[in-house]
């Protein structure tokens, strides 16, 4: 029961390479990818209260782990959903498709239950190294060549940070002797005037800080999002962000609050990703490059929480993870119903949506004003305890660059919502009607994008139930 999760996305990905070898249905295909992710989903739901140590102790299952699986499953599921048609990928590599996509969920899942540096590395690198392969197989037919450009500068920057971590791994094992990361917390909170132990753990931070897309390596995001598909960049916008927000407030909540440098760290980095983030962002036309930008900025509030070095803090980290999530979700499900045939979805694509397509256009403005933190959505909730949380930490400056931020956020987000309800669609073609359980999705997003935000406390309670189980 404990590995019960992993076990199962081991034998989906088995199922899709058994179906890889036989002639291709894409129907067919598509239809066990989607049954195997909601078996997937179940297994997680079955494992939610294990708990136990596995590996002679490099893999922890409690209720914090179980948590973010439920979490990371339901996402990926999300994104099997409404993205079935798979516009962007040629037919005939679905199987392959899915099975990268599944080995990239398990090297997730195992990288919020690794609590050893080895299997920390092990799993951070099966979930990255087939999200790198999955960004190029966006279909060349229309003549696309950019998702070859994204590929090999996903897979440099990624090397480029996992040679960085694993740098300052070898150094942590060499001054502690273990690999075990309790034990390495343990001798580092005595030993910050040692600038060996502060390099140590900056280059491990670099990993994490990768695939958040936080500041400075962020790189990868903006041409990433433009070149994968659709389907892709839905998957990459919110599926590896839990993982890393999971692994990172593992790591951070065993450190104590003495570590000056860390935490200057961790505002530099928070604050340098909202501005780049944000500013960026203004000028975009592509919708995948502006939440590619958006992504940047998030992820600098979630280290608002972070850096507080307080289960509640950790605690609206984590909510407010989640609440990122669903609204990006709700955002992608948009995009990809409205590309036709898999194409990037400009801003002036979304002229009279509102008249084309109301769900979806519906859909896309909530979205859009939670990512924005307009109230009573999940955004605004989020954002709020961030910031009063930070501000009771003596965070004053940051908390008012935060502020500032949001603001300049609202511009571009609402001028997207704009475009869609304030503009006629000309001559642009009607928006095929969605299938029945791709509208299920979005009411599904929308309800929770609205509970969350008018009933945070529920969620924070449980969240910090959570994270009091690693501290």
């Amino acid at each position: 029961m404990q590995f019960l999760p992993e076990l199962t996305l081991l034998g989906a990905g088995l199922i899709i390479f058994m179906v890889s070898l036989g002639k291709t249905n894409t129907e067919l295909t598509r239809n066990i990818a989607i049954g195997l992710g909601a078996a997937i989903f179940g297994a997680t739901l079955l494992s939610y209260s294990a708990e136990g140590r596995l590996f002679f102790g490099a893999y922890q299952v409690d209720l914090y782990s179980q948590v973010f699986k439920t979490l990371i499953a339901g996402a990926m599921l999300g994104v099997l959903i409404f993205g079935k048609d798979l516009k962007g990928i040629s037919n005939k590599i679905h199987p392959e498709y899915y099975l990268f996509l599944f080995m990239s969920v398990l090297g997730l899942m195992m990288l919020v239950s690794s609590v050893e540096l080895i299997s920390i590395f092990v799993s951070l690198e099966l979930s990255s190294f087939a999200v790198y392969i999955m960004v190029p197989m966006r279909d060349d037919s229309g003549k696309i060549r950019i998702q070859m450009e994204a590929g090999i500068k996903y897979l440099l920057f990624g090397v480029t940070a996992t040679g960085f971590m694993l740098f300052g791994m070898s150094y942590m094992y060499g001054l502690t002797g273990s690999t075990d990361l309790a034990t390495i917390i343990t001798q580092y909170s005595t030993m910050w005037a040692n600038p060996a132990y502060v390099i140590s753990m900056m280059m491990v931070l670099a990993g994490f800080f990768y695939k958040l897309a936080i500041f400075p390596f962020h790189f990868w995001v903006p041409d990433v999002y433009e070149g994968a598909s659709n389907e892709t960049t839905a998957f990459i916008a919110t599926v590896p962000k839990l993982a890393a927000t999971a692994l990172l407030i593992r790591l951070i909540s065993q450190i104590s609050g003495d570590g000056q440098v860390i935490i200057n760290v961790l505002m530099f980095c928070a604050v340098a990703s909202m501005f780049y983030g944000n500013l960026s962002a203004l000028v975009q036309k592509d919708v995948k490059r502006m939440l590619g930008f958006s992504g940047i900025a998030h992820a600098g509030f979630v280290l608002l929480g972070i850096l507080t070095f307080q289960i509640t803090g950790y605690a609206n980290a984590m909510y407010y993870i989640i609440g990122y999530v669903l609204m990006n979700l709700a955002c992608f499900l948009v995009i990809c119903n409205v590309s036709d045939k898999g194409e990037n979805v400009m801003i002036d694509d979304l002229s009279g949506l509102h008249k084309r397509s109301p769900l979806m256009a519906f859909t896309l403005a909530v979205g859009l004003f939670a990512l924005a933190g307009i109230p009573p959505f999940v955004g605004f909730m989020g954002k709020f305890m961030l910031l009063t949380g930070a501000l009771k930490e003596g965070y004053m400056l940051v908390v008012i660059l935060a502020a500032i931020n949001t603001a300049i956020a609202i511009y571009y987000y609402l001028s997207v919502v704009r475009v869609t309800y304030c503009s006629d669609p000309e001559d642009r073609a009607d928006i095929a009607s969605p299938s029945l359980i791709v509208n299920a999705t979005s009411v599904a997003l929308l309800a929770a994008i609205v509970i969350m935000g008018v009933s945070p406390q529920r969620f924070v309670d449980f969240a910090s139930t959570a994270v009091q189980t690693i501290m």
